[in-house]
């Protein structure tokens, strides 16, 4: 790239790598704007202009011109499950980004042609019927057409799953197999199941009917979770703290990332929870975790940082908006023993809870403990969701020392939670002002991959607008972010999550070298365009881990998606929308594809008598008499 006059000055000391005629963001109060950055052993040695790192340039040093880009601090996901996400990422046809059901359904009949007798077609989380122009869900005729001969498992949400007649078969669904606690297997006349699976609220019965798909071995799970990481470099992640999860055994699960790890091939800093897998033995469980390691294990790659976000099955609140809340049995007896023990081994924790009356319900626990000295005990802890927690519970939480950890969930099931509780409940969806007026920490997140999209732009454009997957404003002005707000729950409150405030997060010399180079200026662009960012140049550690338009050839190699005929390999991942400011031409093209799409939903109403009036008769008011 074009080094516009720089020499080389270094002897000694030289940086490994110069970004500089960029608009760079530091996220640092000190000082704010810079235009060139140098970096050396993976740590950031000045931030300033040319003149500044000039010196600094050796004959080795690798020098990249940003073109006058938008350059910020890595984005750093606060909760995602990016562990699990990486064991099967190449496994899984995604549909994050797709804008109509028709191209879904394509991708998924070219999909089912080329995957092998004995292998799913799996469609798992990051997309909402609300983001198609057709606005609704496969059928599973649907299902059946596109694959008749290959199982097809399609995953809406926490709400439901959609299998085709071979699915069904595989999974072992009889008319005979009951429905599983909190979920329903819905059946036909006749008794068979349909292939549809609906959460009741729990969404059990989806994860383990996924469950019994092949999963990938030995060294395709590492290629998986290289590309998996690889793709979230894409958008400008450096960081993620992984929020463990249902069918997230450790330490099985854990050993892919913990041998990348150990060969140095992370391109994402991980810091991980540990999550009680089998109801009834969750005491046992932590109390065995606990006497191997304790959080803050590891190094800037990947580190333990907790407890989570379960500590007891019984206290968990599964949150189908479309359903109604659940009711839960009394937990304070088996949960406070689990928190007692966390805080008596210095052990932080996070805490899923959706609702209100769960979180009331878990401090006044902690209240108790803390009553006897006992909390929190200089451990970090933080409630992760809550989307209807009250300005009470907030100051309860504030008072204890605890954080916040939200996601964009009601970008994909905001119409649902509005449908069922309102405009006055969703306008506060979760109370983002209020959390940040108490002072309290506020990392953001995405919740990907099988609810959200792991791609964070979407989340920020959630941040600031308000606005969810089908454009529907849920969240008032009151109630948004600004810009600059948004993206700091992106960096330095994600830092902060894990204690590690002081080496990352912002860019300042002596922090950890994590960037990106964006494809358009996130202070600058509409709002609409915010989900649309990408990031051109990733750094983590001074690496060059994803390159793309003028930088391309600049990033690490990786291996070839293995196996050969999986979904990444020939769709890769999210599915990128063209920004607004469309050529005439491609906006014609477009207008003609919405016209083509509109028709066919119609005719498909018509012929389900969903319209009062089906007729294929086009009309046109300026010819009539």
């Amino acid at each position: 790239m074009p080094v516009g006059g720089l020499t080389h000055r270094a002897t000694e000391n030289a940086a490994d790598l110069v970004v500089r005629n960029a608009k760079i963001h530091t996220g640092d109060a000190l000082r704010p704007q810079a235009e060139a950055i140098a970096i050396r052993d993976g740590v950031i040695t000045v931030v300033g202009d040319d003149n500044d790192v000039a010196p600094h340039v050796g004959p080795d040093t690798k020098v990249v011109d940003a073109l006058g880009r938008r350059m910020i601090p890595g984005l750093n996901d606060a909760h995602l499950h990016v562990i699990r996400g990486g064991l099967n990422y190449v496994l899984e046809l995604r549909w994050d980004g797709v804008r109509t059901l028709r191209q879904g359904l394509a991708m998924l009949r070219e999909q089912a042609a080329r995957t092998p007798k004995g292998q799913w077609v799996r469609v798992v989380g990051g997309w909402s019927a609300e983001q198609f122009a057709e606005r609704r869900l496969p059928t599973v005729a649907e299902l059946n057409a596109a694959a008749p001969d290959t199982p097809v498992f399609v995953l809406h949400l926490y709400q439901a799953a959609i299998l085709n007649r071979t699915a069904v078969k595989a999974a072992g669904l009889t008319r005979e197999t009951p429905d599983p606690k909190g979920g329903q297997i819905v059946r036909g006349r006749d008794g068979e199941p349909t292939g549809m699976l609906l959460a009741a609220p729990s969404a059990l019965v989806l994860y383990s009917t996924l469950a019994k798909a092949p999963m990938l071995e030995g060294e395709d799970r590492k290629t998986s979770t290289r590309h998996f990481l690889r793709e979230l470099n894409r958008f400008g992640l450096t960081s993620a703290i992984d929020a463990a999860g249902g069918f997230q055994n450790f330490p099985d699960n854990y050993s892919t990332v913990v041998e990348l790890a150990k060969a140095g091939q992370l391109s994402l800093r991980i810091a991980y929870h540990l999550f009680p897998q089998t109801a009834g033995q969750e005491i046992d469980d932590l109390r065995r975790w606990i006497e191997v390691a304790r959080p803050e294990d590891g190094d800037e790659w990947l580190r333990l940082n907790g407890a989570g976000e379960n500590l007891t099955w019984a206290a968990a609140d599964f949150e189908n908006f479309a359903e109604p809340r659940p009711e839960l049995s009394d937990y304070e007896t088996e949960f406070e023993k689990a928190v007692r023990l966390l805080m008596e081994h210095g052990w932080g924790f996070r805490l899923h809870a959706t609702y209100d009356e769960t979180i009331r319900r878990d401090l006044a626990v902690f209240e108790k403990i803390a009553a006897d000295g006992l909390f929190p005990a200089g451990n970090r802890w933080l409630f992760d969701h809550a989307e209807t927690v009250s300005a009470d519970s907030l100051d309860r939480i504030a008072a204890l020392g605890g954080a916040m950890s939200v996601q964009n969930r009601l970008s994909f099931q905001g119409e649902a939670f509005l449908s069922r509780y309102g405009p006055g409940a969703a306008a506060d969806a979760p109370p983002l002002r209020a959390m940040l007026e108490r002072g309290l920490t506020v990392g953001a997140g995405t919740d990907a991959t099988r609810v959200s999209t792991y791609n964070p732009w979407i989340a920020l454009h959630w941040l600031v607008t308000g606005r969810t997957a089908g454009d529907l404003v849920l969240r008032p002005p009151h109630n948004r972010v600004d810009r600059r707000t948004a993206l700091a729950m992106f960096t330095e409150a994600g830092a902060a999550l894990t204690g590690e405030e002081g080496v990352k997060g912002v860019l300042r010399s002596g922090f950890l070298a994590d960037l990106a180079v964006l494809s358009e200026d996130y202070f600058a662009v509409p709002e609409q365009d915010i989900a649309l960012i990408e990031s051109l140049l990733t750094v983590v550690g001074g690496r060059i881990v994803h390159a793309a338009a003028e930088y391309e050839g600049l990033e690490e190699e990786l291996p070839r998606v293995s196996p050969a005929w999986s979904p990444v390999a020939h769709f890769g991942g999210y599915q990128a929308t063209p920004a607004t400011g469309l050529s005439g031409a491609r906006q014609a093209e477009l207008l003609g594809q919405a016209v083509t799409e509109s028709e066919q939903h119609r005719q498909w109403r018509a012929r389900r008598t969903l319209d009062p009036q089906p007729s294929s008769t086009f009309f046109d008011p300026c010819f009539s008499l």
